[in-house]
Order: C-alpha cells, then structure tokens, then sequence
C-alpha cells in the first residue's frame, strides 16, 4: 500500500458544468475529486493538455456566430441525415 500525499484545494466551477460533469463520473463511480486526479495525473504524463484543444478557424467562427443568430439554417429530418451518411 503506498501513502498518499494529498492536499485541499479550491477551485471556482459553474454550478451548472459542475452537476452535468458529477452525473457523467458517477456512471463510472468516481466523484469530483478522482476526475481532477485522472486529468491531472494525464496532464503530468503528457507534459499539457490531455486533449487537443483547438481554435476554430476564421470560417468557421463565422459559421458558428451565423448559426447563434438563426442564419443559414436548414431543418434537416434523422432519415436525411441518414441518406447523406449511406
């Protein structure tokens, strides 16, 4: 058995990513504090991030702030999107 060393800290989360995020690790029963201890723990063996994060290009920042405002949108049906796929 190794001995941990462990600290208290504190962080300032929204409320609302926080209760979405503790309903995602309790399906794998793990709480808060274990999640920031698997990211952390990656951070460490990936010397950064332990995902790719990314900035969208000009294009697509456009579409997206098109998109927030109703903007060259289509209503498109799950069996269109089906068809497109096959």
């Amino acid at each position: 058995m190794t001995t941990s060393n462990k600290v208290r800290t504190n962080v300032y989360l929204d409320a609302n990513i926080k209760k979405k995020a503790q309903d995602i690790f309790s399906h794998y029963g793990i709480g808060l504090s274990d999640a920031f201890n698997i990211f952390l723990a990656q951070s460490v063996l990936e010397k950064g991030i332990p995902f790719e994060l990314k900035i969208p290009n000009h294009e697509t920042q456009n579409v997206i702030k098109e998109a927030r405002r109703d903007k060259n949108m289509t209503i498109v049906s799950l069996e269109e999107l089906k068809r497109i796929d096959a």
